[in-house]
């Protein structure tokens, strides 16, 4: 008797298994979102972000000093591989219409007084406008003046005290008597691909799979295919073999999915791979589970297949926001990021991370790792909530 519900059981398994590969592989949407979503959304991402750094970002210089000081400060800041002097306008207003006109992204003021300032070893104010509503043009811009003119400082004052009979390494010491040597860690080119990428990728497997589970089962019961999968000689469906042969059909699919985006798209784009491959895997498990079960019980709300896109597309940003990867959870109020922890790309995404750009040991994302194994646990029994409410369903002929 074991034995024969044993065999029932795993036919029921074997069935769903085949139905759901069927309606994954068969069903143009589906096969867009669960497969074709990753790979478009991720190489589309990765080419909008692949210039890691910002270069010549076009500025104004208004020198009203016309003097040779004057102008080898401006030749430092063209100089600089980011910056590019661009116009020179010869006032304020001037460039202020350039700017507005956003023909540049910064306007630098150099004061009439500028030589005659350096030459009295007086403070001399340099007037630094700042696009600050790019936020990313505002840094390189500000960060780039700033180091110009700290390092014009160094050899005004490497001048000065040569001038007063120090010796040129001696005036080098003084002029310049801490040296700061600074180093990128896990993101040498401080690119904003490179910091933003890896939690992209996380959500957007959340995501298709959160849509594609749902598509397929609002297809499911538009088409009242449930009933069609009863075995023969019995009167109902079994909730385990279910929610197991969804589980698998779908794990499986996203494992290949994951080999290529970590195997090779990561390769493509020079993203930093500086976990292990086994400690990468452990972690994606829950992970992945969490969000299958979610998207499990998620799908036994949804009565029609658009219902999927419509409730889940608009959820990306936010939950990309609750993850603290675009906007760190310093900046959030605490109740907002505590209870972006029942989504599983919050934890995934801050545990990704650190393992696959920091290197970061198992043992060293516990925390996120138990989590995602808490919501495994809790979505399974969500998941199969909501599979037992459709088996009744189907018992009552409502489904």
């Amino acid at each position: 008797m074991g034995l024969s519900k044993f065999k029932i059981k795993y036919r029921e398994f074997v069935d769903i298994l085949r139905h759901e590969y069927h309606y994954i592989f068969h069903d143009g949407g589906v096969l867009l979102v669960v497969v074709g979503a990753i790979l478009i959304y991720s190489t589309a991402y990765s080419f909008a972000y692949k210039n890691e750094v910002l270069r010549d970002i076009p500025i104004a210089i208004v020198d009203n000093s016309q003097t040779p000081s004057s102008r080898q400060i401006i030749r430092s800041f063209d100089a600089t591989p980011n910056l590019r002097v661009a116009y020179k306008p010869t006032s304020l207003e001037e460039a202020k219409k350039l700017f507005y006109q956003r023909k540049v992204n910064g306007v630098i003021v150099i004061p009439s007084d500028y030589e005659k300032k350096l030459q009295r070893a007086e403070k001399v104010n340099l007037a630094i406008y700042a696009d600050a509503s790019y936020f990313l043009m505002y840094r390189q811009v500000f960060f780039d003046v700033t180091n110009s003119v700290l390092h014009s400082n160094g050899n005004v004052e490497w001048v000065r005290f040569v001038s007063k009979g120090a010796q040129p390494k001696q005036a080098e010491a003084l002029s310049n008597p801490v040296t700061i040597s600074v180093k990128n860690l896990y993101n040498p080119s401080g690119g904003y691909a490179t910091f933003i990428m890896p939690a992209i990728i996380m959500v957007i497997i959340q995501q298709t799979l959160l849509i594609g589970i749902g598509m397929v089962g609002g297809t499911w019961r538009e088409l009242k295919l449930y009933r069609t999968l009863i075995p023969a000689g019995e009167k109902r469906l079994a909730v385990l073999p279910m929610v197991s042969g969804k589980t698998v059909a779908y794990l499986s699919v996203y494992c290949l999915t994951l080999l290529y985006v970590l195997g090779v798209h990561y390769r493509i784009f020079g993203y930093p791979m500086n976990g292990s491959w086994g400690t990468v895997m452990l972690f994606l498990l829950p992970y992945m589970l969490s969000c299958i079960f979610l998207g499990i019980a998620l799908s036994t709300l949804f009565r029609y297949r658009e219902n999927s896109l419509l409730l889940l597309l608009f959820t990306s940003i936010p939950f990309l926001m609750l993850s603290g990867a675009s906007i760190p959870k310093e900046c959030m109020p605490e109740w907002l990021y505590a209870i972006g922890k029942v989504v599983p790309s919050s934890s995934g995404v801050d545990g990704f991370v650190r393992i696959q750009t920091m290197g970061a040991t198992l043992s060293e994302v516990s925390v996120q790792w138990c989590t995602l194994w808490v919501l495994t646990a809790v979505y399974f029994g969500l998941a199969c909530l909501g599979m037992r409410n459709i088996i009744r369903r189907v018992e009552n002929r409502q489904e």
